[in-house]
């Protein structure tokens, strides 16, 4: 039964294995629903500093900030990555990667240098690998995000740009749907436009101009307020990212958690056919050793 004895061995070790899983997606499924509560308590705040800037740049046409500035002279592009710090999330990672690679080669084809700022391990890992050249970046985020971790490293890419060091700068992140749908999304961060926000501030909604009171000058409040509004879009992206880690991470778990059940089936068939047959073997030999005496 030295068969018997290695199936059992197997069995006990899927076991152990599926225990593993499904404590995984458990812990996911809660974990997601927090972060789905975060990303969506950051959307209003961020669709209202759209508006904002946006009355703002059509009110104040003739101020135009660092921001909205193009710089076509420029031989360099940022790239901010947002990946998880850890795996077992399906291809979440995989795919945004994807997208980044064909963005780097289309760059890399029009002779375009790339600086890049890894949020999240895998996406340093695959920078690094890629040979990208990575000027900051930010890892170990936990479960919540905090905008003072991402300010630093952003802020690196920001003022490139704002040097003129820098053509554009671009954010990767994955995008929630929903729990069973996440889609890798590269969009162009700056530079900015004021149709580009009036296109998006539409799309929220029926929308109305104001005109506002600025203290101490309109100069200084756009300028901080569109730094709000960068920082806001890539906490966005962050949250964002984070519910959709945990929603692929929870169908992943019980995808394993499903396959685990099968293997376990599968090999306790093949064990009690073995013990079958060893049962049907140690008969017939009893039988043939009754039968020659």
């Amino acid at each position: 039964m030295a068969a018997g004895k290695e199936i059992r061995g197997k069995i006990k070790s899927v076991e152990n294995t599926k225990k593993i899983t499904k404590a995984m997606e458990m812990v996911a499924a809660s974990k997601m629903r927090k972060a789905q509560q975060r990303m969506a308590s950051a959307r209003p705040y961020a669709e209202k500093v759209r508006n904002i800037a946006t009355n703002l740049g059509r009110a104040n046409p003739e101020y135009v900030h660092p921001f909205m500035q193009t710089h076509e002279e420029a031989k360099a592009a940022g790239m901010i990555v947002v990946t998880t710090d850890k795996g077992l999330c399906g291809g979440l990672n995989t795919n945004v990667l994807r997208a980044v690679t064909n963005k780097l080669r289309e760059l890399q084809a029009a002779g375009v240098e790339t600086r890049a700022v890894a949020i999240g391990n895998k996406g340093l890992g695959f920078l690094n690998r890629v040979g990208a050249k990575v000027v900051s970046q930010s890892v170990q985020l936990g479960d919540t995000p905090h905008l003072d971790k991402l300010i630093g490293p952003v802020k690196v890419l920001l003022d490139a740009y704002t040097r003129g060091e820098l053509s554009a700068v671009y954010l990767c992140y994955t995008k929630f749907i929903n729990t069973m749908r996440q889609e890798p999304v590269v969009q162009q961060l700056l530079p900015l436009s004021v149709q580009q926000m009036r296109d998006e501030t539409q799309a929220s909604g029926p929308q109305h101009d104001w005109d506002y009171l600025y203290e101490p000058d309109a100069q200084t409040v756009i300028d901080e307020l569109l730094v709000r509004y960068v920082e806001a879009l890539v906490y966005q992206a962050v949250a964002e990212n984070m519910a959709s880690e945990q929603s692929a991470r929870m169908v992943a778990m019980k995808a394993a958690t499903d396959n685990a059940g099968n293997v376990i089936s599968e090999l306790k068939l093949v064990y009690n056919k073995t013990r079958q047959a060893g049962i049907t073997k140690e008969l017939s030999e009893i039988v043939a050793g009754a039968a020659a005496v």
